[in-house]
């Protein structure tokens, strides 16, 4: 059994810094197709936006992000290092952020993005996903019980048993 924190929902946040307009927002997604997905959708619903930077993380699959045109590691990182301190897997954030005529500096673009990144895993929720793999075990009958406590030993459970003869 492998488990690993998802958002709970799609989240959803906005707030103001110096005039300039950050809309954060996460989904869960289970592929990084689904990703780019989400980033194309945000970027043609807000084209008119100053910036969309985004981030993903991928379980047992890429990890990426973007600064679209901020200026480098202000953005994209910071909001992957929000999904990651937040423990977050099949996750994509977007901020979108219109610009307001003040510019904020290196510092205030990694904090507003930090915040909108924040706002949106917080919106979202945080939920255990638990994948789990169905086997077939065959034994003798003496070892049952043995095979039992080492299976539930690792966090599986016994589904089914049939006693049937061989």
């Amino acid at each position: 059994m492998v488990e690993y924190l998802v958002p709970t929902q799609f989240g959803e946040g906005e707030f103001v810094e110096k005039k300039s307009r950050f809309i954060g927002r996460l989904w869960p997604v289970e592929s990084e197709a689904e990703a780019l997905e989400k980033i194309q959708e945000m970027k043609k619903k807000h084209y008119d936006a100053t910036h969309n930077c985004w981030a993903y993380v991928i379980q047992d699959g890429p990890v990426r992000f973007s600064d679209d045109g901020e200026p480098g590691g202000t953005a994209g990182m910071p909001m992957l290092q929000v999904l990651q301190r937040e423990g977050l897997s099949n996750a994509v954030c977007v901020v979108t952020r219109y610009f307001g005529g003040i510019l904020l500096g290196a510092g205030g673009l990694v904090r507003a993005y930090t915040k909108g990144a924040k706002i949106a895993v917080d919106a979202a929720g945080k939920s255990m996903k638990r994948v789990w793999t169905v086997l077939y075990l065959p034994c003798p009958y003496p070892f049952y019980e043995r095979v039992k406590l080492e299976i539930a030993a690792f966090g599986g459970l016994v589904r089914q048993t049939d006693f049937g003869a061989e």
